[in-house]
């Protein structure tokens, strides 16, 4: 099957998968957004690397500007534009999509329709619900008819989808009451890079080179926009002085409120580096003694820290600020796993922090179990033989609308 693989961000499971399909004989293309910043996975060929697979960065002709509402708009649709005209080009029989700004996405579904191609949307985030919670904050009601303008498009294209892939059955229940069809919705967990995320001592060269290898290291990293609340970064940073390091690993717009907050308060325990290249994420992860993650309650419902699967992976505990019906929050304090505490609980989280700061074995205990956990958990033949089984149905439901239309 020649299939287009479409991962705006380019993070490293959606490319696991993309590996994974290629090994199985099929013809993938694997295509994200190269202007942006975020984390990223192994994304280009090795000599390991199946024939069948391939790599597209695709561009925009200025920087992308996530900081201008109309900028940002104008981008996505140039983007979409982008993408949609590589669709056109390969005509893939089927094309997954999924971390797409809604005008984007919109046009990748158009031009699957238009080349015949089977079109799968992965849901990651519900844009349209996220977009319409900001712009009603910020511009009242006609933020509000904003909002309900992207939500119509993203029905549309849940509508015109041969099949829907969500990460959450509470993911589930939404896009089951936006399709009829309620069984082309099908909810597939995502997962860490397994393959690629190993334990590593802290005594790493990485920690060595960054001078972390002999201190006590709360770690976030990944991206911090302002829905991952960056203020609680800062006061863990405050708690911990003289005690601990905070090492944020980061890019994003929260990452200015880091940089002002430890320059106008000295905050010189606060350590604030650039996204590292994806081989040294391993390292950088098992420089931290915990590993934290955050997620305001607006977005908690509609978006999981994919952040979570990485540090289980890289056997490390984790304290995590997110709302109780968070997937990410349901995993960890299932699988003793780390501490979670309400997100609008600052008390509660510093006096997480404190314990596992404080309490070694529970660290270790929890370590150890989000680890069992991944392995569980995060095969990549189990999750793509579930993926196939989606194509297949949206293969099927392809040729059924061909044949009646």
């Amino acid at each position: 099957m020649k299939i287009l693989v479409h991962d705006y961000a380019g993070h490293p499971f959606q490319v696991d998968l993309s590996r994974e399909l290629a090994s199985r004989g099929h013809q993938v293309t694997h295509a994200y957004f190269h202007g942006d910043h975020g984390p990223k996975g192994r994304l280009h060929r090795t000599s390991s690397d199946p024939v069948g697979l391939s790599f597209k960065g695709v561009n925009l002709p200025r920087p992308y500007d996530k900081t201008s509402f109309v900028k940002r708009r104008f981008d996505d649709v140039a983007y979409g534009k982008a993408v949609a005209q590589l669709v056109l080009s390969l005509k893939p029989d089927l094309v997954i999509s999924g971390n797409t700004p809604t005008e984007a996405q919109s046009a990748i579904v158009k031009a699957s329709r238009k080349s015949g191609s089977s079109f799968v949307f992965w849901v990651q985030d519900f844009y349209s619900i996220a977009a319409s919670k900001l712009l009603r904050k910020k511009m009242g009601a006609v933020g509000a008819g904003i909002g309900a303008y992207y939500s119509y498009l993203e029905r549309g294209q849940f509508a015109r989808s041969d099949a829907i892939v969500v990460i959450t059955d509470s993911f589930a229940e939404v896009a089951k009451k936006w399709v009829s069809a309620k069984d082309k919705v099908f909810t597939i967990e995502n997962w860490g890079a397994l393959n690629e995320i190993s334990p590593l001592p802290k005594d790493n060269d990485w920690a060595l080179r960054h001078g972390l290898a002999g201190t006590f290291n709360f770690l976030y990293s990944g991206t911090l926009a302002l829905k991952h609340n960056p203020q609680l970064l800062v006061e863990l940073a405050r708690k911990v002085k003289g005690q601990a390091n905070v090492v944020v690993v980061s890019q994003g717009v929260g990452v200015s409120d880091l940089e002002r907050a430890k320059n106008e308060q000295s905050i010189d325990n606060l350590i604030l580096l650039p996204l590292q290249p994806f081989a040294d994420l391993p390292k950088v992860l098992a420089t931290s003694d915990v590993t934290v993650a955050t997620i305001e309650p607006d977005a908690g419902m509609f978006s999981v820290p994919s952040k979570v699967q990485s540090y289980f992976c890289a056997q490390r505990p984790v304290l995590l600020a997110a709302p109780a019906e968070n997937l990410a929050s349901q995993v960890v304090r299932k699988n003793g796993a780390g501490l979670v505490v309400d997100p609008t609980d600052k008390g509660g989280f510093l006096r997480s922090a404190i314990q596992l700061m404080k309490d070694d074995a529970f660290r270790i205990g929890a370590a150890e179990s989000g680890r069992k956990f991944a392995l569980n958990n995060y095969d990549i033949k189990r999750v793509t033989d579930r993926f196939e089984t989606v194509f297949r149905y949206a293969i099927d439901a392809r040729d059924a609308r061909k044949e009646t239309s």
